[in-house]
């Protein structure tokens, strides 16, 4: 029995600093409209860990480092591949903020951003970001669901 299977490797970033806040990116993306925490795809033979850092670089112009991993976001896609967001945060950062083409980057507290229009089950995953006991987010086609399950 083969038991490979095609995996598309992502990530996300939480950076927070001392007094509440969070880095947030408003994503320009066709069709959407909300707040996310910046992130990416992880490139062939770069470490997951690695690619979040140069993510961050890319997409904020911060330099991040004391990397705590969080869990995952993950779900099968349609033609079966597997799709995976590794999540992390820290509070290790240095630079100064810039925003990219892929949106605008700002502080927000994390009270007012839970109150926000978010995307891509942000939401849901700050209950991973925030330690409250779970460490994935699973979204479950077959359960006849569309929404997304913390595990």
């Amino acid at each position: 029995m083969n038991r490979k299977t095609s995996v598309e490797l992502t990530n996300m970033c939480m950076i927070y600093d001392d007094q509440g806040n969070v880095l947030v990116e408003e994503k320009l993306v066709p069709n959407s409209k909300g707040l996310i925490f910046p992130g990416g795809h992880v490139e062939s033979n770069e470490s997951v860990v690695d690619s979040m850092i140069r993510e961050i670089q890319e997409e904020t112009g911060l330099t991040i480092s004391n990397l705590q991993f969080c869990g995952i976001k993950d779900w099968i896609e349609f033609d079966g591949s597997r799709y995976m967001v590794f999540l992390y945060k820290t509070s290790t950062y240095s630079g100064c903020i810039q925003s990219s083409s892929e949106g605008e980057i700002f502080w927000m507290p994390l009270e007012e951003l839970k109150q926000k229009e978010t995307l891509w089950h942000l939401d849901k995953m700050l209950e991973i970001f925030c330690d409250n006991g779970v460490t994935e987010l699973y979204f479950d086609r077959n359960a006849g669901t569309k929404e997304p399950e913390l595990k």
